[in-house]
């Protein structure tokens, strides 16, 4: 039954994707009636992590071997707000080098950030776990998030559902490179899995190979009474990279036929805006926002990445990215409360 239920997701995820494809990819609808207009790109870089708690939005991004953490009051302001490097780890660990794709996060009245490291040898990364009282640190290392068998690990985020948490992340089966999984595990704390990991997700499409056989980059979007991850698919180095999806469909979210996968990309290359990928989200004021890298010039692989946002529609409950949109563009976002409040003051004094 739960395999005639996620073929059914997947065929409704299909039909949303290439229908909203060829309309155009922001509805003037779905946009706050006031905000700060955002011109594409926002700023060079990749792996974007937008995050909002208590009204204040963070962009959190790996430095060489650290990471830094920015704080504004509004997504347009992070740009060009200030940074704090939050943690610089030490020579001559196994966590030394090659920080990527960290995530800062709010859990349990602590701030945590998840980010894979290694010693300078690309196999022996794995996921790291960061904790601190403030979300611009300092932040101490906690020690690695690996479940028994201790495989190369990537790109981790959590999945919270309800009152339990996971953790899924990118990984090879084995010890050797040339393809790249997703694997969920049961959290028991925000600092510690439990149990194995399951394979939750493998490359089966052509678009999610090309370069190589890659899922990477889950996000989770649980919002309006449905669970979802995006996830990055194909080589980050190819103008291919685009985002797939998936949807829960049944109880248990570490059985992999609980998953139904869209069996086309939710967001792909086009003019100016090749490799979309790896994402975060953001809600404002009812508006859903997709917060990823992609590249101006065709061909530019990991050199040309920069930021990008713009909104994004539902048809019922599934997320429908559209077209990403072109460098130039424009994106509005609402203003700030502080400063909507100061606006309306204005207004009445006229």
């Amino acid at each position: 039954m739960n395999a005639l239920l996620s073929f059914f997701v997947s065929v409704q995820i299909l039909l949303c994707t290439v229908l909203f494809r060829w309309l155009p990819p922001v509805k003037t609808a779905l946009l706050p009636a006031e905000g700060e207009e955002i011109t594409l790109p926002l700023e060079g870089g990749c792996d974007p992590w937008y995050y909002e708690h208590d009204g204040t939005f963070y962009y959190c991004r790996s430095v060489g071997n650290g990471v830094a953490v920015r704080a504004a009051n509004s997504p347009a302001a992070l740009p060009g707000a200030d940074e704090t490097v939050v943690y610089r780890a030490p020579e001559g660990t196994m966590w030394s080098c090659s920080y990527w794709a960290p995530e800062l996060v709010y859990l349990e009245d602590a701030w945590y950030i998840y980010v894979a490291a290694d010693n300078g040898q690309n196999e022996n990364h794995r996921m790291y776990v960061l904790r601190s009282v403030s979300p611009l640190g300092p932040f101490e290392m906690l020690g690695k998030l690996s479940t028994p068998d201790d495989r190369w690990a990537i790109d981790g985020t959590v999945l919270k559902i309800d009152d339990r948490m996971y953790f899924i992340w990118s990984g090879w089966e084995a010890d050797a490179d040339g393809q790249q999984n997703l694997y969920i595990a049961r959290m028991r704390d925000p600092a510690h899995l439990e149990g194995e990991r399951h394979l939750l997700s493998t490359p089966q499409y052509g678009w999610e190979k090309e370069g190589m056989p890659i899922n990477e980059g889950p996000e989770a979007l649980v919002n309006r009474g449905a669970v979802f991850v995006a996830y990055s698919a194909s080589g980050s180095w190819t103008d291919g990279y685009c985002l797939g999806l998936l949807r829960l469909t049944g109880n248990d979210p570490l059985d992999k036929n609980c998953w139904a996968k869209s069996p086309v990309p939710v967001l792909q290359a086009r003019d100016t805006a090749y490799g979309p990928g790896h994402c975060s989200f953001l809600e404002l004021n009812g508006t859903e926002y997709v917060v990823y890298h992609a590249n101006e010039t065709s061909g530019t692989g990991w050199d040309g990445r920069s930021i990008r946002m713009q909104p994004f529609y539902r048809i019922g409950k599934t997320p429908v990215f559209g077209n990403p949109l072109k460098a130039g563009a424009s994106v509005r976002v609402p203003l700030p409360a502080a400063e909507k409040e100061g606006a309306s003051q204005e207004d009445n004094r006229q």
